[in-house]
């Protein structure tokens, strides 16, 4: 399997297709083969690289704990390792983080951004309606964090499925075994997340001054909360296009392929200024 050494560890990854580059960047819990469902449709049209972030299944993790600005720079040394700059980089939830922020650092790196429900909670600060719905899950990601710390990584991974990402009854209803062992291998990285302090903001000033097209999605069945982070960066990203995925939640890549590759293909296809 391809790899490459990029900041001292090294990613898996994998390119398919021709044409104009691709990025797919995965949320938490995950890896690359969650993109298993649109990455052979979206390589009809575009070179795709799929590749699995630092400490994800195939990839090595770093010493200490990681962060987003680390995924960030291995993303960043990805796409300049493999000659992919400036690149369409599309991502799900906690990748959405991770690119935004690099985004304002390094802007010559990106084509386009496509991101679904990047959960960039703290720019929520100030509003109470929105703080008093986070605060409803705070017991439950606490609790995640602590059965991580203590290496239940098996109940971690069907409480955050259960409570928080997908509903009641999902680990056992929803997600296939495959799916199921992604999450309890990967468990480590979403506490890395959580003790990220940086993890869920983004420079705005150097957003609103994003010249690459920016556009973001979300599922018209994913918690409320998403909507409300999406209201705040089309605020500091007034030119962001926005789009709604019916019938779809917060992993519409899983749920709803078919229908997400039509929304990332509108996307991509937008004329750049």
């Amino acid at each position: 399997m391809p790899q490459i050494e990029v900041n001292g560890v090294g990613l898996h990854y994998e390119l398919q297709g021709s044409g104009d580059p691709l990025v797919l960047v995965h949320g938490s819990w995950s890896d690359a083969t969650g993109w298993g469902l649109v990455a052979p449709a979206l390589a009809a049209s575009w070179q795709v690289l799929t590749y699995d972030r630092r400490g994800h299944s195939r990839s090595e993790a770093g010493a200490g704990p990681g962060s987003a600005d680390q995924d960030g720079d291995d993303l960043a040394a990805l796409i300049e390792a493999l000659g992919l700059a400036p690149a369409h980089v599309v991502t799900s939830s906690f990748g959405g983080n991770i690119a935004l922020r690099l985004a304002t650092r390094r802007p010559e790196l990106f084509r386009s951004l496509t991101c679904h429900e990047p959960p960039l909670f703290a720019l929520l600060a100030g509003d109470p309606e929105s703080e008093a719905m986070l605060q409803q899950s705070v017991p439950a990601i606490e609790s995640v964090g602590r059965r991580i710390a203590e290496g239940d990584h098996e109940g971690a991974a069907r409480q955050f499925a259960d409570e928080i990402a997908f509903g009641p009854g999902a680990w056992e209803t929803q997600l296939t075994e495959e799916s199921k062992a992604t999450m309890v291998r990967n468990a480590p990285t979403f506490l890395d997340e959580l003790q990220d302090p940086n993890q869920g903001t983004v420079d705005t000033d150097a957003l609103a001054g994003l010249e690459a097209p920016l556009s973001l999605t979300e599922g018209s069945d994913s918690p409320k909360i998403f909507p409300r982070v999406l209201d705040r960066l089309t605020g500091f990203a007034p030119d962001a296009r926005r789009q709604t995925i019916d019938d779809a939640a917060h992993v519409p890549h899983l749920t709803a392929p078919e229908r997400y590759v039509e929304s990332v293909m509108r996307n991509l296809e937008r004329p750049i200024s």
